[in-house]
């Protein structure tokens, strides 16, 4: 007889332990973690999308300007403007250079509707980054970030941005950051963005609604979304695309694709 009332008092407490250990692990997951063992991050911001924008490494309005000699691996194009206004020659990219009309580089592919298309894309992908609201650092750095590691997020900027010494960006492959610049976007000579931890340029946007500058001999990571002019000075680097809505300028400068 007292077997039997120990037996439903011994499965209740046994019940009761196992449900604090859920618990426990549970509270103990990380918050990029899930029970079936994906990464999610907590948090993460849905990337831009870029639709077919995102197959060029750069894409303009009004034309792309070079110094010999440049290097581009991705595709470049520009629309509405006559190819003409398409600078760079055959032998200095690596990719289809796309072209409104029969003008521009003898290699030139001209395929004025899906120029339309992917500036239409280009323009939606800007609205898009620069709409995004409840930002997770405002002003960092009263807009100057040298020196900083900069984790995933929503960064506003209220006016011009500079980076004027080497910063760091930090996070996993599925992390993603955008930075939103109420004015231009200024990298110094010889400065460099670093990429930490897995993050990858394709998931980096900067959107600056005046013009992008990045200084002699610097590299920059990620994707630049510019209202206005992107501006690479002799020798300067990126890994990521330059989506501009107006003119891109070379100076002896190398751009990959991501």
């Amino acid at each position: 007889m007292i077997l039997k009332r120990l037996l439903p008092i011994s499965f209740v407490a046994f019940a009761a332990l196992m449900t604090g250990c859920s618990k426990v692990q549970l509270n103990d997951l990380t918050p990029s973690q899930t029970l079936n063992n994906e990464t999610t991050p907590a948090g993460s911001l849905p990337v831009v999308k870029l639709g077919l924008s995102g197959e060029y490494a750069i894409l303009s309005k009004t034309g792309v300007t070079n110094v010999y000699k440049s290097s581009v691996v991705g595709d470049v194009g520009s629309s509405p403007i006559t190819g003409a206004a398409i600078l760079v020659t055959c032998p200095e990219v690596v990719g289809t250079i796309f072209s409104v009309d029969a003008a521009g580089p003898a290699c030139k592919v001209t395929d004025a509707t899906r120029l339309t298309s992917s500036v239409l894309d280009m323009q939606a992908a800007y609205t898009d980054a620069a709409g995004r609201v409840n930002p997770d650092f405002l002003d960092l750095g009263a807009g100057s970030i040298g020196g900083k590691t900069l984790t995933p997020g929503l960064y506003k900027f209220t006016s011009a941005l500079l980076i004027p010494t080497d910063i760091t960006i930090a996070g996993g492959p599925n992390d993603v950051w955008i930075f939103q610049v109420d004015g231009t976007l200024t990298m110094s000579d010889a400065v460099r963005i670093t990429l930490a931890g897995g993050a990858q340029a394709k998931n980096i946007f900067w959107q600056a609604s005046e013009a992008v500058t990045l200084g002699t001999t610097s590299h920059f990571e990620g994707i630049i979304l510019s209202q206005t002019g992107i501006n690479l000075r002799t020798g300067a680097t990126i890994n990521g695309r330059l989506l501009a809505q107006t003119a891109v300028t070379l100076q002896m400068s190398e751009v990959t694709q991501p």
